[in-house]
């Protein structure tokens, strides 16, 4: 019997968020959309990515599609069945999708994004019951953190007159 008290959800929630967010600082670096995902098993980050479609003018290099990919690595297997994904943005449709497909077991999200997510706010590829699996969702961890970081970088970009 463990003399330990259950760690509280909300604590290991916030505790990864901050990893993810950690990846998403790291983006900035080659100017990129400040978006970062990180693949948690038994308690362990095992991926971990952020947005790199400008540094290598890939678009399909967003945070959660690099950390599922590390992660796969890491396991020796693309079903991540017992794996968590911590991400500071919801999930587009195509890394809903992805997640989908890897049988993820939860995405815990930071901010939602009205114009493009797919967990919910525009989409909800997660919770199609016509797909093969879906994975339980929680959004809005961290969420003013997570939108801030966003929201700064999209202010800068304005005032330098790009995107």
């Amino acid at each position: 019997m463990n003399d330990f008290p259950a760690e509280d959800p909300r604590e290991t929630y916030e505790r990864f968020m901050r990893a993810a967010l950690d990846e998403a600082a790291a983006a900035l670096d080659h100017d990129d959309v400040p978006v970062g995902a990180v693949v948690v098993h038994n308690g362990r980050i095992i991926g971990r990515g952020h947005n790199e479609r400008e540094r290598l003018q890939d678009p399909t290099a967003h945070a959660e599609i690099l950390a599922l990919t590390a992660a796969a690595q890491f396991v020796k297997s693309w079903r991540l069945v017992e794996c968590d994904v911590y991400v500071t943005l919801e999930p587009c449709v195509m890394c809903a999708g992805a997640m989908v497909h890897a049988r993820v077991r939860r995405i815990i999200f930071g901010a939602y994004d009205p114009k493009a997510g797919a967990s919910g706010s525009v989409y909800d590829i997660t919770g199609d019951g016509r797909l093969n699996h879906q994975p339980a969702v929680e959004g809005g961890v961290m969420e003013n953190v997570c939108s801030r970081i966003l929201q700064d970088f999209f202010k800068r970009q304005r005032a330098m007159g790009k995107k």
